[in-house]
């Protein structure tokens, strides 16, 4: 009617737009459906080493660990997507696996392997062994004194070689020198199944968190992403059921069904952008880190800011002066958390 029409005109152009469209137009209405993430039954703490294996998301979750003081060990292989490679790293760190020159193989000027990300390549194959040996004694290490693994599994479609192996990564090789398939949940379950067996042997204190990457593998197409993603979420959950000591994460839930929103992705409609991930890690915290951990994040979170603070007058007094107030606040932090070491900061702020 007349009436209701001038209503919804006022509301347009009130100061209460968003608020009155939704009264006078959709009442009963709500566009979006956030949800709780429940707590873990186990949480991070500050004093924990966390090992995170997986897609390009893990390392928005080690790099915000890693920005709050947590020690992190973050994809020694570099990033890998399928379960297969995924499950094939972790069992190399268990067993101090070391790779030779039959391991590589060489690709438009560079020495690679089917195993790794293409960020382990070089131009001379005894330098990129010794980089990827040197990883491995890494993280063979870290893992057997770390109290948490974090896995994040990307797609369920693999690329095999004649011979059988599935690779990591195809580092651009043609596609006709590959096959590709989709991993039945049966494959799926038994690689990772596998791999928790091996882990709680070498490792029995050692706590695992999985989680589906809400990176779209859109090359694969929507139908064949969604398959994939489908796969992956059967198994995982299988495993988390089956085992103690295992939890999982929505991140894929988080983003898909609670953010749902083209504007959380980057450019290419693929990749989460920088708010979705705050988003995320925002639940991450308050769900899978205990609260003396988060008291901490919210004391350092100033100290992070003042760390990328460019001053626009650095000889100034002020600027002298603030600098001064962040090394007292880093050595009050010393003084509370003694097995953290903030020598680099307050070197920092010093000079």
């Amino acid at each position: 009617n007349n009436v209701g029409f001038i209503q919804v005109l006022i509301c347009i152009f009130s100061k209460k737009q968003n608020g009155c469209r939704t009264k006078f137009l959709y009442p009963s209405m709500e566009f979006r459906r956030a949800f709780q993430v429940p707590p873990l039954k186990e949480q991070l703490n500050i004093r924990h080493g966390v090992m995170l294996v997986g897609s390009c998301f893990t390392d928005h979750l080690g790099n915000k660990l890693q920005q709050h003081r947590f020690s992190t060990l973050q994809n020694p292989h570099g990033i890998l997507f399928n379960p297969v490679s995924l499950a094939r790293s972790v069992t190399s760190y268990i067993e101090k696996k070391h790779y030779n020159r039959n391991d590589l193989f060489f690709q438009q000027e560079w020495w690679t392997s089917w195993d790794h990300h293409s960020q382990f390549s070089h131009a001379d194959p005894e330098v990129l062994l010794e980089m990827i040996n040197r990883s491995q004694d890494e993280a063979h290490l870290f893992l057997q004194k770390a109290k948490w693994l974090v896995l994040t599994v990307g797609s369920a479609w693999v690329y095999q070689l004649a011979e059988g192996s599935i690779v990591a990564n195809c580092h651009k090789v043609p596609n006709d020198k590959f096959q590709k398939r989709l991993l039945p949940v049966e494959e799926v379950l038994a690689v990772l199944d596998n791999m928790v067996h091996r882990i709680f042997m070498y490792n029995p204190g050692l706590r695992i968190i999985f989680t589906i990457s809400p990176v779209r593998h859109l090359r694969d197409g929507f139908v064949e992403n969604n398959r994939s993603k489908a796969v992956l979420i059967q198994a995982v959950h299988h495993l988390v059921e089956k085992f103690e000591g295992l939890f999982y994460f929505p991140a894929y839930e988080l983003i898909i069904d609670d953010l749902r929103d083209y504007r959380f992705y980057a450019e290419d409609m693929v990749h989460p952008n920088y708010l979705a991930t705050s988003y995320v890690w925002e639940k991450f915290s308050e769900s899978c880190i205990d609260e003396e951990s988060r008291k901490f994040i919210k004391e350092i979170a100033p100290i992070n800011a003042a760390l990328a603070h460019k001053p626009f007058q650095p000889d100034s007094n002020a600027h002298k002066l603030f600098r001064q107030k962040q090394v007292e606040k880093l050595l009050q932090l010393q003084s509370s958390y003694p097995f953290l070491h903030f020598e680099q900061e307050i070197s920092f702020f010093k000079d």
